[in-house]
């Protein structure tokens, strides 16, 4: 999801040195082999220089690329580039722990910026690494980038809950009309998109790397991106976090309808903090009220947005931001207070953001899910199973079905997801939050199950995506503990954590919040804006299975 800003503090572009790759073949829909073993691959070594973004700059980093098959059953064909970034270590070289890639989440997000991670681990931690930022294929930087319909979003969208015939057909064709512009847009890119693609550029990141191993700290889909990867090479892991874990035996048509229940108990757990700081917003001293409250200023909204952009998709885009972490919290209460009291819808717009939509992310969004495994291509299947979830969890079924409905008629054949094994990993740490929405807590346990050598840490009771080094001591003196060492808490038997923590903590509301200047003004702090850009990426609207 991207309502939140893209990165705001450090800059959206991420231009880098280096030449432009030619154009590829045209569209195919070929899908990658995801059942036998590719040839054998090593890139070139990287030509690093000076990163031209000014962030990365400043902190000494260096970018370049790392060239790849297209299709790695060809590994003499077409070629694409991964854009690639680093921070070296800053501990003498005999103290050096090697790489760690950082996948921030997705798919489709842009992880270049996060080469400077490193520097908000707590007590020095990260600097024994090299830190390394990459964009996976096809996203941001790396050479080609994919884009169907740039202006496929923006504000004041058809109803997502399809009440009429006619309303579900808008969306159907809406649906069908980004499937067909991203086959004829495109090349044969869209065809070896998978999760299994990404894991084969890992494997030729870690060689154009000349690393015997990687360390591997990975953020929601990064972390499905990690169990794929520890599958295929356990003996090249090392160090491995995964934070905001994904369930890989739901993966992603079941795991959306997941999302659904996990999201409208989150979103009840802010209501309820609303309802606790009633004298701040006087939004109601229940849960119950402000959740009513809520429905009933989006049911105003149907034909009548405020200042003419925040219809009522907009208005559950913007308190998905508040199911999906507490760190806007008191942004959202406040801008929901300020139009209910005096009809200012300022903050609403600010939280909301600008268009332009972010179409390269949701085009990888899209590229990857819907080819990792297959997805019902009857619409009844989906008019049904989404029907009955909305029944029950009315908040953001139909948003996030909306947002994969294009997976209905996606061009590019899907795949299976390979089965992820990780008995083979020799270790990991594990992160997730009890009532975490966009990686429900069940996807956590199955990977303590599957990974017999990790450790989950569980943030008790916590709604927070992927909240690791947010100053809660419990958890980030294990990873500190962890990358220095290597270091795991005990296992515990059972089916359970392993580790109980509290989990981030909610902010407290100041009175003074609840002004129109101060509302929705956001984190100030570079750190703070990394931490809320994990994640979904893409700035339209809703939540993924991946998170």
């Amino acid at each position: 999801m991207r309502i939140r800003r893209l990165i705001v503090a450090v800059g959206v572009s991420f231009a880098l040195v280096g030449g432009v790759i030619s154009s590829i073949p045209a569209a195919s829909a070929v899908p990658s082999q995801t059942d036998s073993k590719p040839a054998s691959y090593t890139p070139p070594p990287v030509q690093w220089s000076t990163c031209t973004n000014p962030t990365l700059a400043s902190r000494g980093a260096q970018c370049g690329y790392v060239v790849v098959p297209l299709d790695y059953a060809r590994p003499n064909g077409t070629k694409i580039k991964l854009a690639v970034s680093r921070v070296m270590h800053k501990t003498p070289d005999s103290q050096a722990q090697g790489p760690m890639l950082v996948n921030p989440g997705g798919p489709g997000g842009s992880g270049l910026i996060y080469a400077i991670f490193g520097e908000f681990v707590p007590n020095g931690a990260g600097d024994s690494y090299d830190w390394i930022g990459f964009d996976p294929r096809g996203v941001g930087s790396s050479q080609p980038a994919l884009s169907c319909i740039p202006d496929y979003a923006g504000y004041n969208r058809p109803l997502y809950v399809p009440v009429t015939p006619k309303l579900e057909q808008v969306w159907i064709n809406r649906s069908k009309a980004y499937a067909k512009a991203c086959n004829s847009a495109q090349h044969a890119l869209l065809g070896h998109l998978t999760t299994l693609d990404s894991v084969r550029d890992m494997e030729s990141i870690r060689k154009a790397l000349g690393a015997p191993q990687i360390n591997y700290y990975g953020f929601s889909y990064g972390t499905y991106l990690g169990q794929v990867y520890g599958t295929l090479y356990p003996n090249r892991f090392r160090r491995v976090i995964f934070d905001g874990v994904v369930n890989a035996t739901r993966v992603w048509y079941k795991a959306n309808l997941d999302q659904d229940f996990a999201f409208n108990k989150s979103v009840k757990v802010f209501f309820a903090y609303v309802a606790a700081h009633d004298s701040v917003w006087h939004l109601g001293t229940t849960e119950r009220v402000v959740e009513a409250r809520y429905y009933a200023e989006l049911r105003k909204l149907i034909g009548h947005p405020a200042d003419g952009k925040i219809g009522p998709d907009e208005w559950t885009d913007i308190f998905t931001q508040a199911a999906y972490y507490v760190y806007g919290w008191v942004d959202v209460a406040s801008a929901f207070a300020e139009w209910v009291h005096n009809g200012n819808a300022a903050p609403l717009v600010d939280l909301y953001g600008s268009p332009p939509f972010d179409d390269n992310g949701y085009a990888v969004y899209l590229g990857v899910s819907c080819t990792d495994a297959k997805w019902p291509t009857n619409w009844n299947v989906w008019r049904r199973d989404n029907w009955s979830t909305y029944a029950k969890a009315p908040f953001l079924t139909w948003a996030n079905a909306w947002f994969n409905a294009p997976c209905a008629f996606w061009p590019a054949k899907a795949g299976n997801p390979v089965k992820v094994d990780g008995r083979h990993v020799k270790g990991a740490l594990l992160i997730n939050e009890t009532l975490d929405a966009a990686t429900p807590y069940s996807g956590a346990l199955q990977t303590r199950k599957t990974f017999p050598h990790a450790v989950l840490i569980e943030g008790v009771g916590g709604t927070t995506h992927a909240g690791s080094l947010s100053g809660v001591a419990c958890t980030d003196d294990r990873i500190v503990a962890y990358l220095q060492t290597g270091a795991l808490p005990a296992r515990r038997p059972g089916n359970q954590s392993d580790v109980k923590c509290p989990p981030v903590p909610a902010p407290q509301p100041d009175a003074a919040l609840t002004s129109a200047a101060k509302a929705g003004s956001g984190a100030s702090a570079l750190r703070q804006e990394l931490r809320s850009t994990v994640g979904p990426s893409v700035r339209s609207s809703t939540p993924r299975a991946a998170g």
